[in-house]
């Protein structure tokens, strides 16, 4: 598993947990670094997850409206936390982080989503990437 993997599921880790317990994101970030700077195996993924969740941080709101206006039928409030997380790694990357191919990211998405959501999720989150990419 590549490092950008490992940070992808150590950002959806981040943004999951703030989400569901009503965390601020930026407090939750802290409690990873601290945490990371006590295992330095990891530190390469983390950097990356690093740069994700400030990536949403920074870009929360333009972020969240694609995402609004991609999901047809969904408001992100009655999206699975899951699927909201990966959708917002998605959408960062696919938007803001030109070193990540459109098709990297929507396919790491999808890989997450089968591997941590409900049986549907891994094709609502490609329909949802993949109407953001053709829009961007």
């Amino acid at each position: 598993m590549s490092a950008r993997t490992k940070a992808r599921k150590r950002a959806l880790d981040i943004l999951f947990q703030a989400d569901v317990r009503g965390e601020e994101l930026p407090v939750m970030l802290a409690v990873e670094a601290k945490r990371a700077a006590s295992e330095p195996d990891r530190q390469a993924s983390w950097l990356y997850a690093r740069d994700i969740v400030d990536g949403v941080i920074d870009n929360r709101d333009a972020i969240d409206e694609q995402i609004t206006t991609f999901a047809k039928d969904w408001s992100l409030q009655r999206m699975p936390a899951v699927d909201r997380a990966l959708l917002r790694i998605g959408a960062w990357e696919i938007l803001y982080n030109d070193d990540v191919p459109t098709a990297v990211a929507i396919d790491e998405a999808v890989e997450l989503a089968k591997e941590f959501s409900t049986d549907d999720s891994g094709s609502f989150v490609h329909g949802v990437l993949a109407r953001i990419a053709r829009s961007s």
